[in-house]
């Protein structure tokens, strides 16, 4: 029997007799038949694209300058110092203002880390974590991809002609730079933030900020020096969401949309956003069918159903990536699988467990020589298996 997709609900319905939505109760016939494909998107983009440069947008959104990872307080500082002990990213600041508490971490060539917790109740973010292995961590994801942006005041005039809304009425203005970021999406439940930088790029402290003593020193592991830039985080999605989430972040950026994988006996999609080849990439996962049961649905779908939607792992590049992922284990790390893929197919990549400070799993990854595939299907066969552990 055939599946729709309604209009006005987004809900996933088989035909009904009783020709309407079972779930909203719109005419059956507003609905569209149901297929997750390359074909719609494939159309859509240069549409996207060409609606960027008629509005003034294309060119004014860059590479990724940061992402912001939101804990909760009494988990903050550890979250901060896993990633310097298992990453290639150092320590720069601690500071508090009214609205948070942040830690910075850098790594050179790379988007800035901030760790932050919330130093009021508010939350926007808050139904976007709830799941019922999430639950007991409210305030925790990865929540804001910040790019940088030329000129903030047109981008946040463009986006609101095309009603986009931001979680500040204002765009947020400091010594070093000017900061506006979108509400969390109902897609995805990130938010994209774009920053004008005034002056040094990467100085988030204001002289007002009260400084926290923080002495996160990175353990002097030669290994961790072959850990470097992010490579690519990867955010689980709806299937009934895939294409509107992917045309929503090419509407929000001046992404474009690459390519996808399809991965039938594990129902996934893991498709593949990017600004220009060798930068930062933009991934998101979606099952190919909607959720149905723990056991029939896969591991993405089944990840959304316990966690809700949400950045599942992040992707670093590294150099020597068996001897990184021996001395990692030797330090205590656990991993999903052990490592896939080899020198022959261009690329070798695992997945670690989770953290249990952010619920992000960090994923090593190495292509050889002038690999440009980005993915290769057998690897991601075996990686959306192995999140079956979670």
């Amino acid at each position: 029997m055939p599946k729709y997709v309604c209009k006005h609900c987004k809900q996933v319905f088989e035909e009904s007799d009783a020709g309407k939505c079972p779930h909203c109760g719109a005419p059956a016939d507003d609905g569209l038949e149901f297929s997750n494909s390359d074909e719609f998107l494939r159309a859509e983009a240069p549409r996207i694209i060409a609606e960027r440069e008629k509005s003034g947008l294309e060119g004014l959104v860059g590479g990724l300058a940061a992402v912001i990872i939101n804990t909760e307080v009494n988990r903050q500082k550890a979250a901060a110092a896993e990633l310097i002990r298992y990453t290639g990213y150092r320590f720069d600041a601690a500071f508090e203002d009214e609205d948070f508490r942040s830690c910075v971490l850098k790594c050179p060539g790379s988007a800035d880390f901030l760790i932050r917790s919330r130093s009021a109740a508010d939350n926007p973010f808050a139904e976007c974590n709830q799941g019922p292995k999430s639950n007991h961590l409210p305030n925790t994801r990865l929540e804001t991809f910040v790019f940088e942006c030329s000129d903030i005041e047109a981008y946040q005039r463009i986006q609101k002609a095309q009603g986009v809304k931001f979680i500040s009425d204002d765009i947020i203005r400091r010594d070093h730079y000017s900061f506006l970021q979108t509400a969390p999406s109902r897609y995805s439940g990130n938010s994209v933030g774009v920053i004008q930088w005034h002056g040094e790029p990467g100085r988030y402290r204001d002289p007002s900020d009260t400084d926290l003593n923080w002495d996160l020193r990175k353990p002097s592991y030669s290994y961790l020096q072959n850990i470097g830039m992010l490579d690519h985080c990867a955010t689980r999605i709806r299937a009934r969401d895939r294409d509107d989430a992917i045309i929503e972040f090419m509407r929000l950026t001046n992404y474009h949309f690459d390519f996808a994988i399809y991965v039938k006996s594990q129902n996934s999609i893991t498709n593949v956003s990017r600004l220009s080849q060798g930068e930062y990439a933009m991934v998101f996962t979606s099952g190919i069918a909607p959720y149905v049961s723990e056991e029939e649905s896969g591991p993405t779908e089944k990840f959304i159903h316990n966690y809700n939607t949400r950045v599942h792992h992040m992707a670093f590049a590294t150099e020597r990536i068996e001897e990184a992922f021996d001395e990692l284990s030797r330090d205590g790390m656990d991993y999903l699988l052990e490592l896939v893929g080899s020198e022959e197919e261009g690329l070798k990549q695992t997945f670690t467990v989770a953290s249990p400070n952010t619920l992000l799993v960090n994923e090593y990854i190495h292509r050889y020589g002038d690999f440009d595939g980005f993915f290769t299907r057998s690897n991601v066969t075996l990686l959306t298996e192995a999140t079956q552990k979670q």
